[in-house]
């Protein structure tokens, strides 16, 4: 190859890169970077790191290689393309929750349309626009749950910095985006890494609720609300405090975050909120059978692990309000739900609220029970009293 024809190729992925640029808005894109497709070595201590603390959360791939060698999954990579789509932060006239309504919370990053399908058609989008300019190009597209880790891509793609909190925060829309990236054989020229702006702020660190942010950029999975919102399994009765009427994720750390301060997006409409969903009365959440579930939230993001964590969430929340009017229904079942994790959950909501009535039918279940798991809770419910 020539000098001159290098030079050309150059120019010619440098204009490229200037179109994407400009069509970014027009396909639905907030934000786009390039990034080198070398390996990601100064990422493989750390996931290692954080896997022999035992921090990892178990939805991740597990194979470490693979996130850190982009090489693995797609051959002859050239660069990656990282792009940025915001979301709202902010409701419109909000459900009042109130005693005998009391009302749970879906963070943010659940609202509206699920982000994976409206990142997967952005990228679809993206990978029209290039083709039709550069047939032979070869191209793969990730959402969240692609081999590679989003947020060290967006990082070296000059998204933004990678924040305290673990979220990337960019500089126009903060850290209320979803990312996405894709894989290609095109050179395009890099874009430089932004410059982390977080300094000497620890906010996010002092108000995460369980302690789950260990250090600048360290999340321990096991201890962080929205993995824990995500789990099926029984929650620890210190967690169940922690939740509040949290149902599925927690934006503690970014609502803290002064570069979101303000910061409130409604130009994508597919992620626009439906407030009676998002901030759903409690009770009737749990007489949601499997087809109505799926009806309301199947859209959503919060719908991917089925109902049981979102039920068991709203049951957990009707003990921390304390919520006697949900009584009937919790002694229901607490006595009778097929369900050993939602009777366990029920019976620690029943000693939350308290009364004759909720220790009756504690007592009551205690007699009939079988499960190890709820027979615990009856009795620490009880003996809580």
């Amino acid at each position: 190859m020539t000098e001159m024809s290098e030079r050309d190729d150059k120019l010619a992925w440098q204009r490229l890169k200037e179109d994407i640029l400009a069509a970014a808005s027009a396909l639905g894109i907030d934000k786009v970077g390039f990034a080198s497709a070398d390996p990601f070595l100064e990422l493989k201590e750390i996931l290692l790191r954080h896997r022999e603390k035992g921090f990892e959360s178990g939805f991740e791939e597990p194979d470490i290689d693979k996130r850190v060698y982009p090489e693995l999954s797609f051959e002859e990579p050239r660069s990656i393309i990282s792009i940025a789509i915001a979301y709202p932060s902010k409701l419109q006239d909000p459900p009042r929750s109130e005693p005998g309504a009391y009302r749970g919370i879906i963070s943010r990053s659940s609202w509206g349309e699920d982000y994976h399908h409206v990142l997967r058609n952005r990228l679809a989008r993206l990978e029209a626009f290039i083709r039709e300019r550069v047939p032979s190009a070869r191209m793969e597209s990730m959402v969240d749950t692609g081999v590679l880790v989003d947020r060290a891509v967006a990082e070296r793609a000059g998204i933004g910095w990678s924040g305290k909190n673990c979220s990337v925060i960019t500089p126009e829309w903060g850290s209320w985006v979803y990312l996405g990236e894709m894989i290609t054989n095109i050179p395009l020229p890099p874009d430089k890494p932004v410059t982390d702006s977080c300094g000497d702020c620890t906010r996010c660190i002092d108000a995460c609720p369980t302690g789950a942010l260990v250090g600048p950029g360290q999340l321990n999975a096991g201890l962080c609300i929205s993995f824990i919102t995500q789990t099926k399994g029984v929650v620890s009765d210190e967690m169940k405090e922690k939740i509040g009427n949290r149902l599925y994720g927690c934006d503690t750390c970014q609502i803290v975050c002064p570069v979101n301060k303000g910061k409130n997006w409604t130009h994508q409409p597919e992620l626009q909120p439906d407030p009676e969903l998002v901030k759903p009365l409690l009770i009737p959440l749990l007489t949601l059978g499997n087809k109505e579930f799926k009806e309301r939230y199947g859209r959503s993001a919060s719908s991917w692990r089925g109902k049981k964590p979102i039920q068991r969430n709203a049951i957990i929340a009707l003990g921390n309000f304390k919520d006697r009017s949900a009584l009937p229904i919790l002694i229901n079942i607490a006595k009778s739900d097929t369900r050993p994790e939602i009777r366990a959950t029920a019976a620690w909501s029943l000693g939350k609220i308290g009364g004759a009535e909720a220790e009756e039918a504690l007592r009551e279940a205690l007699g009939t029970e079988k499960e190890p798991i709820v027979l615990e809770a009856l009795e620490r419910a009880l003996g809580s009293r």
